[in-house]
């Protein structure tokens, strides 16, 4: 079933308009070969590294807890492959949310060039922030994080993950890789590539750093506490592109934006600062994971803290930005006062219309009429 809708031209196979308009019908064939591949047995073994997740370890019951064999992941360089298959499933996935739901709005509302490519951007993001805080939200839940905070920081190396936990990460991981092909296939303007190069890297460098630094439980929770800010401002940008007077949804993302940064600062130098520095094991451990010294303590807060601060800074100039606008809207325009020549220059102005552009009446001028009379 093809995705997008093509046109009546066929350009030549590999050619930019060919990728263009049938980007997501190529990855649907990719994606199916790894499928495929899983149903012979002599390709079984090499597909299942991409499709399921690998480095399985069952952890056998104990007296305190279960009674059953619990089975928990860790992480290797098999996961490579796993998220590059995940990636390809998201670039889909982005299609069809694409021309199934936005191209239908954007054909109904008319809206410009700006703010179609703004519209997707935000239609997207809105989408992916809404399941991935849901998903990450019924994580907490469920191994209750919530209920103790302690388990940030308690028994550390969090090398053992549980499956929702892994394929979480794993999907973060291929959702934000997937966003650099992305950038060629939506036609980016070339003055917003740079910024959206900013971000999506400043995701990958922190989710990559929590998961391979065995940081999960503390990621965990900044990313579904980033993901709700983010999704409350994406959907009050599609409510002001239906309504510009729409403006209470900017005032309270304005608001929660504020403690996001907060509480993100607390919680990593509760964690961090407090709970990993009184940890009994401070010891460099690359085959238990641990990475629990002083030096790597100092990079995280560093990285946390200057993500943070760049955060802020971009929100004051966004704001400011937001209040110069408002004003410049709000304020009366001033009246001048047409300038008055006097003499031939001011009846010569007015035969020929203004700054000297010809009128319809300057077409009828005496001169003229005498000239067609003889």
């Amino acid at each position: 079933m093809a995705i997008r809708k093509k046109s009546n031209k066929n350009p030549p196979l590999l050619s930019h308009e060919f990728l263009l308009q049938n980007h997501a019908d190529i990855v649907s064939c990719l994606a199916m070969l790894f499928l495929l591949g899983l149903m012979f047995e002599v390709t079984a073994k090499g597909a299942i590294i991409f499709v399921a997740l690998q480095y399985n370890v069952t952890r056998p019951a104990t007296e305190e807890q279960a009674t059953e064999s619990a089975s928990l992941y860790h992480y290797g360089i098999k996961d490579l492959a796993t998220v590059l298959f995940y990636m390809l499933v998201a670039i889909i996935i982005h299609a069809i949310i694409q021309e199934y739901v936005l191209d239908k709005i954007n054909r109904r509302m008319h809206f410009s060039k700006t703010k179609h490519s703004k519209f997707n951007e935000s239609g997207q993001l809105s989408a992916f922030y809404l399941f991935a805080c849901v998903w990450g939200t019924f994580i907490l839940i469920s191994e209750n994080y919530i209920s103790d905070p302690t388990i940030l920081w308690r028994a550390y190396p969090h090398n053992l993950m549980t499956f929702q936990t892994k394929f979480f990460y794993i999907s973060q991981l291929a959702y934000w890789l997937h966003a650099f092909p992305e950038l060629y296939f939506q036609k980016t303007k070339k003055e917003d590539i740079p910024r959206q190069l900013v971000y999506i890297g400043l995701y990958l460098f922190h989710i990559a750093g929590a998961y391979l630094l065995n940081l999960n439980h503390l990621g965990l929770v900044l990313l579904v506490l980033h993901y709700f800010v983010e999704f409350l401002f994406h959907i009050s940008r599609l409510f002001y592109f239906s309504d510009e007077k729409y403006q209470k949804g900017f005032s309270l993302w304005a608001v929660l934006f504020v403690l996001g940064r907060l509480l993100t600062l607390i919680l990593t130098v509760l964690t961090v600062g407090f709970g990993l520095a009184r940890a009994e094991n401070q010891k460099l451990d690359f085959s238990t994971g641990n990475f629990n010294v002083l030096a790597v303590r100092i990079a995280v807060l560093a990285s946390i803290c200057i993500t943070q601060a760049f955060m802020m800074w971009k929100f004051i100039n966004f704001q400011l930005r937001r209040w110069r606008e408002h004003s410049a809207f709000q304020a009366p325009p001033v009246k001048r006062k047409p300038a008055v020549t006097k003499g031939r220059s001011s009846r010569k102005g007015t035969e020929n219309g203004v700054n000297g552009t010809v009128t319809s009446n300057g077409a009828d001028s005496p001169r003229n009429r005498k000239e067609k009379s003889s």
